[in-house]
């Protein structure tokens, strides 16, 4: 065929596409799809893959999208980082005097939230000691919009340490006997140590300093200010703040919250696009073109070769697909790569579209210009390839198109059982870890919700655009 031929054939299908809106839309679908999938380094970081089975440390477990404040009265804080540039640095050792010396900073927290953040971590403080019996020390300590000054913490600082105030006894110990001026002494004594236990550091330290403050603290809003002091005991010891770090640890977070590991699962969404993409797209063409191929194949040769072809494939195709993919996966739980789950799913796959190219063949085989070729000595490849294939082809690309969300499917499905790749950074891995953290039963939406959505998504787009390719290229359905 002729390059001005196939440049008509395309245009006048084209011309065709376009009065199909629901291919136009799946096609736009398609394309910000591929966008997504192409560019998750870029939306997100380049090393998600690599860090996925990884507990993310200094974010929030198990909270929501920032964008939930917008639907619930009660506004939760967001998660936060400050850096250096956001600290103000009050002395960057100032001799004290025998050999001491002293290092300051502060930060300030401006509190408009109903919830505060649920930790408050300090980290990347450099040390270097000359003795390492003979430990620097720390003082944090808070000023509340209130006027009240609470030290917090009064602890040793050494190289590498990390202070998180939530999860310090010395801190939860502090605010508790602060805490406890406010509520009726009677109750301390009888019940303190179980107050103390239940209550939450956080809340405690951002709520109004009154009766209840265990029990049901309410938010004071208004500026915090957390000051930093460190003192050093010995010549060239050595504290370095260019790289310290202030994470309020928030009750929200980013565009679609963090699951149990602290994850960000907006992450999760768009490396999973990639992975959906890559299966589906890659299952439905190998299927596709076996199937076509086997089919062609065994109408032109007829006799007892296709009666014998046809008996194997009628047996493939009564093998149970997903219960053997499921009794592979656990076979080889742990183990099984993406791709060993593209082979299998292209093994078994491929029958059902070759019975359709089979029957189409057998009307095609019988045509004049089939006949005309045998006569004049082509050989059986060229029929095949050069006569008959092309002749199928309109409905092999509808038939890739309506085959990429089953191979979505069958992934997620395996994913969602536990039986797929754990390396992979897949939609049905969030949706399995979500069921065995019991995501739906404790309310955590995010982390069920989008992954859904995702899936339905890809299969919508796909199915929009193999139906609207099978009215144009099947003129029977054009009517329709």
């Amino acid at each position: 065929m002729r390059w001005v031929d196939v440049k008509a054939s395309m245009k006048e299908f084209w011309f065709e596409f376009r009065r199909q809106k629901g291919g136009l839309f799946g096609l736009v679908l398609l394309f910000l799809l591929i966008v997504t999938a192409l560019g998750a380094p870029y939306i997100t970081e380049p090393d998600i893959p690599k860090k996925w089975g990884q507990y993310w440390e200094g974010n929030p477990t198990t909270v929501p999208p920032v964008w939930y404040n917008y639907f619930t009265t009660k506004k939760l804080a967001p998660h936060e980082i400050l850096t250096s540039n956001d600290l103000t640095i009050v002395s960057e050792g100032e001799d004290i005097g025998g050999g001491m010396k002293y290092y300051g900073f502060e930060f300030t927290y401006e509190n408009n939230y109903d919830t505060p953040p649920s930790d408050i971590i300090i980290r990347n403080i450099g040390v270097k000691l000359t003795d390492l019996n003979s430990p620097a020390q720390i003082i944090i300590t808070l000023v509340r919009p209130d006027g009240v000054k609470i030290e917090l913490l009064n602890t040793d600082l050494r190289e590498g340490s990390i202070y998180q105030l939530a999860k310090d006894g010395k801190v939860r110990n502090t605010v508790f006997r602060w805490a406890s001026e406010f509520e009726d002494p009677q109750k301390i004594a009888e019940s303190g140590e179980t107050l103390k236990s239940t209550m939450d550091t956080m809340k405690v330290i951002f709520a109004k300093a009154q009766e209840g403050i265990l029990t049901n603290p309410e938010a004071l809003k208004g500026t915090y200010t957390f000051q930093v002091d460190i003192f050093t005991f010995k010549e060239g010891d050595q504290v370095d703040l260019s790289n310290t770090e202030i994470v309020l640890s928030g009750r929200t977070y980013g565009l679609m919250g963090t699951d149990y590991k602290a994850r960000d699962l907006w992450a999760g969404l768009v490396w999973g696009t990639r992975v959906s993409l890559t299966v589906g797209v890659t299952v439905a063409v190998l299927t596709v073109l076996i199937g076509i191929f086997y089919g062609v194949t065994s109408a032109y040769l007829g006799g007892w070769k296709d009666e014998f072809m046809q008996r194997v494939n009628e047996f493939w195709a009564s093998i149970p697909t997903l219960p053997i993919l499921i009794l592979l996966g656990a076979a080889f739980k742990g183990h099984v790569s993406l791709w060993t789950i593209v082979f299998l799913m292209v093994a078994f796959y491929w029958t059902g579209i070759a019975k359709v190219a089979r029957s189409m063949a057998l009307q095609i085989k019988e045509q004049t210009y089939v006949e005309a070729a045998i006569a004049l000595g082509a050989g059986t490849g060229r029929i095949i390839f050069k006569h008959i294939m092309p002749q199928i082809m309109p409905y092999a690309f509808a038939a890739m198109a309506l085959n990429v969300p089953g191979a979505v499917l069958t992934e997620a499905s395996l994913s969602f059982l536990g039986l797929g790749d754990p390396t992979a950074v897949t939609w049905g891995q969030i949706l399995y870890d979500a069921q065995t953290q019991s995501a739906t039963i404790n309310g955590y939406w995010w982390w069920v919700i989008p992954p859904g959505l995702a899936i339905t998504l890809v299969a919508f787009t796909f199915v929009l655009i193999g139906i609207s390719l099978d009215r144009v290229l099947n003129p029977r359905l054009k009517r329709l």
